[in-house]
């Protein structure tokens, strides 16, 4: 359905240090540097981030959240950890279970460098 998602930021070294140890969980490659922003690109889709064009400072959405699917609950709490270990801050609860309309899911929340909803998903069959 997408072919890409950006977000922003106000510090590109940290931001790509960040998400390069996160993404790395989930085997994408670190991110290519394009100037003012970075990209992450794998067959389904691009994950960028960016200092905003307009000049202005960089924040998250409120109620926003970015979603990282995951082959496997060990993978979603590998990503966690590496997002905690490069700077991400935990939201939500911890890691684990969820059971609502979408099914049973594993999931984990966290806060990028720039205060970014992020998660990790794996769908439980």
């Amino acid at each position: 359905m997408f072919s890409h998602v950006m977000i922003g930021t106000n510090d590109l070294d940290k931001s790509k240090a960040f998400y390069d140890a996160l993404l790395a969980t989930v085997d994408v490659r670190s991110a290519r540097v394009d100037g003012h922003r970075i990209f992450y690109i794998t067959k389904t889709g691009v994950f960028s981030v960016s200092k905003p064009i307009d000049g202005e400072p960089a924040t998250h959405a409120n109620g926003g959240t970015i979603g990282f699917a995951c082959h496997s609950p060990e993978q979603v709490e590998a990503w966690h950890a590496a997002g905690v270990a490069a700077g991400g801050k935990p939201c939500e609860n911890p890691p684990g279970v969820r059971e609502g309309a979408a099914g049973k899911l594993y999931l984990a929340y966290l806060r990028d460098p720039d205060g970014n909803k992020i998660c990790a998903m794996h769908r439980m069959v």
